[in-house]
């Protein structure tokens, strides 16, 4: 298994010679960009599978079309597609864990405190602000409502 930076060279070289491919994108607030096209995903060899993680934000792979935990695979020029929205919940207390475990941290970080001191002491809270008193502070989430966004810190003041 290899595991590489992605670029479009090297996404349209070893895409056709993928027996798995995972695409997992993440932009906070937006739709996830579409890296694999169409007529890549036709180059890859009948019976390869694709994983598309980026599904919940629109997918990353051309072909990818949102399915279900019941009804999982979908199978679209050969290849077999795998993509679940929300597929944490096929593992609702182990991806509860999961997410616990990486956001006590920043609940027991502000507890008792008010945001103004919880954001200058840990300053990347500030990244994961999307509304304060009405305002819309995250670029993605004002772009998806079609708001202007305010900066971060002109929220807090």
């Amino acid at each position: 298994m290899v595991s590489l930076v992605s670029s479009s060279g090297l996404i349209e070289r070893l895409v056709p010679e993928a027996d798995l491919l995972i695409g997992a994108v993440l932009l906070p607030g937006g739709r996830a960009p579409t890296l694999v096209s169409e007529a890549l995903v036709q180059r890859m060899r009948p019976g390869s599978v694709i994983v598309d993680v980026a599904i919940d934000q629109g997918g990353c792979i051309a072909t990818s079309r949102e399915t279900t935990h019941t009804d999982p695979v979908v199978t679209i020029h050969g290849i077999q597609h795998y993509a679940v929205g929300n597929m944490p919940g096929a593992v609702p207390f182990t991806s509860t864990e999961a997410l616990v475990s990486v956001t006590l941290p920043y609940i027991v970080g502000m507890a008792g405190r008010g945001l103004i001191e919880a954001v200058t002491d840990r300053p990347e809270l500030l990244s994961g602000l999307n509304t304060v008193d009405g305002s819309v502070c995250h670029p993605g989430v004002a772009k998806a409502l079609g708001v202007a966004p305010r900066h971060p810190m002109a929220c807090l003041r």
